[in-house]
């Protein structure tokens, strides 16, 4: 494990395996380098390239600052990248997607190629008052330092059964969902606090080679995001991946990713 220091003095903790081309890879909400898909993805890509993964701030080893913003995540992993050489292949995942697109547009000579998997946008308006309401209920549960609260409302947002909820909070994991409980609002706020709506005018100045994928089994609305990512974004390839849910598998995105990063 080695630290980057970010541009506001936040230590940001990383780790590298494999040998070759740079790959930094990007986790979505609840997830850091200890719990999550990346170890396992990042084990199937190390016969190929150098891999990186890191703990976004706040997360696992990672340090955090007040206030947020989306530029301090932005800035994050532009100091993972300059650490590991100052520039890299990036493949991020759900809320990380959406945070890789903003630096896509920020620091756009750092990242060779992006590969993107379920940005969760939706730009339903029917989505919009269920947003706005767990975004509200979160932030109060968080400057409430109700911590158990606020990955429950995270998961009965996108869709964990009241029973199965019930149970995950006696598990013994729940103290770890707790202690990194407050990053829920930064990837809220990644998303977009008001409305969770694709930047889809912003996106058409991203200039790298990017790769869009959705699962063919996930929410609908996902596919919807990536056909409008994909077309927006003037040098991207949408693909659909079969048999897929919102959690993809390292098997089947290793190859992928391996075939668009050579």
């Amino acid at each position: 494990m080695s630290f980057a220091t970010s541009h506001d003095g936040t230590q940001i903790a990383y780790t590298t395996v494999g040998a070759g081309p740079v790959v930094v890879l990007v986790d979505g909400a609840m997830c850091y380098r200890a719990f999550g898909p990346m170890p396992a993805l990042s084990a199937l890509l190390a016969t190929d390239f150098t891999v990186v993964t890191y703990d976004r701030r706040g997360r696992g080893e990672s340090g955090d600052q007040q206030p947020f913003a989306v530029q301090r995540e932005v800035e994050d992993l532009a100091a993972v990248i300059e650490a590991v050489g100052g520039s890299a292949f990036v493949y991020a995942v759900s809320s990380g997607a959406a945070l890789a697109l903003e630096a896509a547009l920020q620091i756009p000579s750092m990242i060779r190629k992006l590969a993107l998997y379920e940005a969760p946008y939706n730009a339903d308006p029917a989505d919009l008052p269920a947003w706005r309401e767990y975004v509200s209920q979160l932030e109060l549960a968080i400057a409430d330092q109700r911590f158990g609260d606020a990955p429950a409302l995270f998961m009965a947002f996108v869709g964990t059964p009241p029973e199965q909820l019930a149970g995950m909070r006696q598990s013994p994991m729940w103290p770890l969902f707790e202690a990194i409980a407050p990053t829920l609002a930064y990837d809220a706020a990644v998303l977009g606090r008001e409305g969770r709506a694709a930047p889809l005018e912003r996106v058409k100045d991203i200039t790298m080679p990017t790769l869009v994928m959705n699962g063919d089994s996930s929410y609908p609305f996902m596919h919807e995001t990536g056909v409008a990512l994909a077309q927006h974004i003037p040098n991207a390839h949408h693909r659909v991946l079969a048999g897929q849910t919102h959690d993809l598998s390292a098997d089947v995105a290793a190859p992928i990713l391996k075939e668009f990063f050579s």
